[in-house]
């Protein structure tokens, strides 16, 4: 059976270099995490303030407004 020195055995690599690519990937996860979470905390506050301001209407006005009673409705063009 054949000796290993601990240098042979356990060689630790020199750490690679970023490249270009590399770079460019951090930098679009990081831009595309920070736009998540504008929007996350953006849809939050809206949610919330939708949900106050329906707390105070009569029921009968949540009723028309929950179901799309004020979107306009799609007809297809005339030929």
């Amino acid at each position: 059976m054949a000796k290993f020195a601990t240098t042979t055995l356990f060689k630790t690599s020199a750490p690679r270099a970023e490249t270009p690519m590399d770079k460019i990937t951090r930098a679009a996860t990081k831009i595309l995490y920070e736009e998540t979470e504008q929007r996350r905390i953006k849809t939050e506050r809206l949610r919330k303030a939708r949900l106050e301001r329906e707390a105070g209407l009569p029921a009968e006005a949540r009723k028309a407004t929950s179901n799309g009673a004020g979107k306009k409705s799609r007809t297809k063009a005339a030929k």
